[in-house]
C-alpha cells in the first residue's frame, strides 16, 4: 500500500505539471489557445489572466505552507475551464478529442484531494492574523 505523503506528492505533482504545460500555449499565443479564448469572448486577457492564475496556483501548490491557497484557486480555475467546455465550447476543441477537457477534469480531481487532504488548515486560512 502506497503511503500517504506519497501518494500525495504525485497528486500534486499531476496538478502542477498539467498546469504548468499549458501556460506556454497561453503566453506564446498558440493558435488553440486564441481560438479558445475568442470563442469565450475574453481574448487577449482572460489568456493571459487565466494563465496567470495558474502560474501562481502551481507555485503555491509547491510550497507546503501556501499549497491548500494553491489547490483552492487551481480548483476555481479548473471549475471554470470545465463549466466553459460544457457550456460554451463542447467537449472536442479543434479535433483534440476531448484532451483539454479531460485534463482539466483531472486537474480539478487533483486540487479536490488536496484540498480534502489539509480540510484542517481551512479555518486557519479564513483567520485574519492578528498584529
Amino acid at each position: 500500500m502506497m503511503q500517504k505523503p506519497i501518494l500525495i506528492w504525485i497528486v500534486k505533482s499531476i496538478a502542477i505539471v498539467i498546469l504548468l504545460q499549458t501556460l506556454f500555449f497561453k503566453f506564446s499565443g498558440a493558435a488553440e489557445s486564441v481560438y479558445i479564448f475568442s470563442k469565450l469572448g475574453i481574448e487577449p486577457f482572460g489568456r493571459i489572466g487565466s494563465g496567470i492564475v495558474e502560474l501562481i496556483a502551481s507555485v503555491l501548490i509547491m510550497i507546503p505552507s501556501k499549497s491548500l491557497l494553491g489547490a483552492i484557486l487551481g480548483a476555481g480555475t479548473m471549475l471554470g475551464a470545465i463549466l466553459s467546455h460544457l457550456l460554451i465550447l463542447g467537449i472536442e476543441i479543434k479535433n483534440d478529442g476531448g484532451t483539454l477537457f479531460i485534463l482539466a477534469i483531472i486537474t480539478f480531481l487533483c486540487c479536490l484531494i488536496l484540498i480534502y487532504n489539509q480540510k484542517h488548515k481551512f479555518l486557519d486560512l479564513l483567520r485574519i492574523k492578528q498584529i
